[in-house]
């Protein structure tokens, strides 16, 4: 990558962080303060503050989307970031649960996610461009880790209060990450009339059905458990300020085993039987917590089960490769995920108590199991692609061109700037034809 690249992945990443950061910190913590609020013993209302942001983020992504589309990319993301900060500054006035799930839900509404992934797009190249969101989603994962750690800390310092307005802090030095740090986008070209598009993606298609499944049952596992986990804590006798003590070993223990079965899924071509394997942990825990009442140390062990599957179906539930409609998709997917972890595992404890949310999670887990069998294991690209640009000849006719670069052998989707005399192409490394190209576009003989 280009030092430019370097610099606009880093700092993207950096405002990932901060953004997902104050998203996070409230997850481990919420719960047990809810009771505190007026209204806050309704574990339903707990539920839906805790997963309200997704509801908002999952509703708002494609719209944010398309007005930095017309807008900019930049504008639209200080524009979330302020939304995020406006939220995150009411949560500091939250004293009742309805308080609070406004203030989450506004804090979601400024949804970013998708801008932000578009703006990497704008400022990387294709081929690097995979290293750019794997440098996102590592902080995003970070960040996710700190905050269990983190968030019972703070608590006991700063309370709930000083938490949120710690978050609107980290969404205003974001946008100063944004402004500072991260490159402007170039002028964005308008593509030529003639320019055909590639074949729109199936979203009825099995594979995608079943990625966007188990991101949405996922996401519906992780919120659900934490609207049960920290209060169960606080009852086995561990206070909310040292829940560390507990999240902290598990977390960094459970990428122990995670990191050989990512080498094993990846280097022998096998992530079917560690996605599957990855689920049926994920049961297994779920499945003992609902039929026990485990003591300290065993939900030390389970956690630290949970965890270990909740980072490998992270890293194995993705979509590798795919077009910007399937990508929001999936993004809408997991961010309404996390509203109906929060609201369904809030009514299940309200109705029926702790060990029905486990067992939720345990029937979602073996759907998930059950659908995923069926799943063709994800085949390796024999030849990677890469993007080329070419300028075109003053004495070159524009018109028929397009069709004439795509029907190259080698090339994969072409695109014609007029106003700019440019073509932009995806070919297939080592086997495209070049000096067919180079021909079209100098309108050589």
């Amino acid at each position: 990558m280009s030092a430019a690249e370097l610099r606009a992945g880093a700092s993207l990443a950096g405002v990932y962080g901060l953004r997902m950061l104050g998203l996070f910190f409230i997850l481990p913590i919420f719960a047990v303060h809810a009771g505190t609020l007026r209204g806050g013993k309704d574990l339903f209302l707990v539920g839906i503050a805790v997963g309200g942001y997704g509801l908002a983020q999952g509703i708002l992504q494609i719209p944010f989307g398309l007005a930095s589309d017309r807008w900019g990319r930049k504008p639209m993301i200080y524009a979330g970031l302020l939304i995020f900060a406006a939220g995150s500054f009411l949560g500091i006035a939250a004293h009742d649960i309805w308080t609070a799930i406004f203030a989450r839900t506004l804090q979601g509404a400024g949804a970013i996610n998708s801008v932000a992934m578009a703006l990497a797009a704008d400022l990387t190249r294709e081929q690097h461009r995979t290293k750019i969101m794997a440098m996102i989603g590592a902080t995003i994962g970070l960040m996710f880790a700190v905050s269990l750690v983190g968030a019972p800390v703070l608590y006991r310092y700063i309370g709930m209060g000083g938490v949120f307005a710690l978050t609107g802090v980290l969404a205003l030095v974001a946008m100063a990450v944004v402004k500072y740090y991260v490159p402007d986008p170039a002028p964005r070209a308008v593509r030529d009339e003639s320019a055909a598009t590639a074949p729109p993606v199936t979203l009825l298609d099995g594979e995608l059905l079943r990625l966007n499944a188990g991101i949405f049952i996922l996401h519906i596992v992780l919120y659900g458990m934490f609207v049960i986990v920290p209060p169960l804590l606080v009852q086995e006798g561990l206070p909310l300020e040292q829940h560390w003590k507990m999240y902290l070993p598990v977390v960094v223990a459970s990428f122990i085993p995670m990191v050989p079965a990512i080498l094993y899924a990846d280097r022998r071509n096998r992530p079917k039987p560690i996605l599957l394997g990855a689920i049926a942990l994920l049961i297994v825990v779920e499945g003992v917590l609902a039929s026990t009442a485990p003591r300290m140390a065993m939900l030390g062990v389970l956690m630290f089960g949970f965890f270990v599957a909740f980072n490998v179906l992270v890293s194995r539930v993705a979509p590798a490769h795919g077009r910007g409609v399937a990508i929001g998709v999936y993004n809408t997917t997991q961010t309404l995920g996390v509203f109906f972890g929060g609201a369904v595992g809030g009514w299940v404890a309200k109705y029926y108590g702790a060990h029905a949310v486990f067992a939720t999670c345990a029937v979602l887990s073996g759907l998930w199991l059950a659908a995923a069998v069926g799943m063709r294991g994800p085949t390796r690209l024999v030849n990677d692609l890469s993007s080329l640009t070419f300028s075109i000849a003053s004495g070159v006719n524009l018109e028929g061109l397009r069709d004439a670069l795509a029907a190259v052998r080698g090339v994969r989707e072409a695109e014609v700037l007029a106003e700019h005399r440019i073509a932009r192409l995806k070919v297939v490394s080592g086997q495209w034809d070049e000096s067919s190209v180079r021909k079209l576009v100098t309108g050589e003989v």
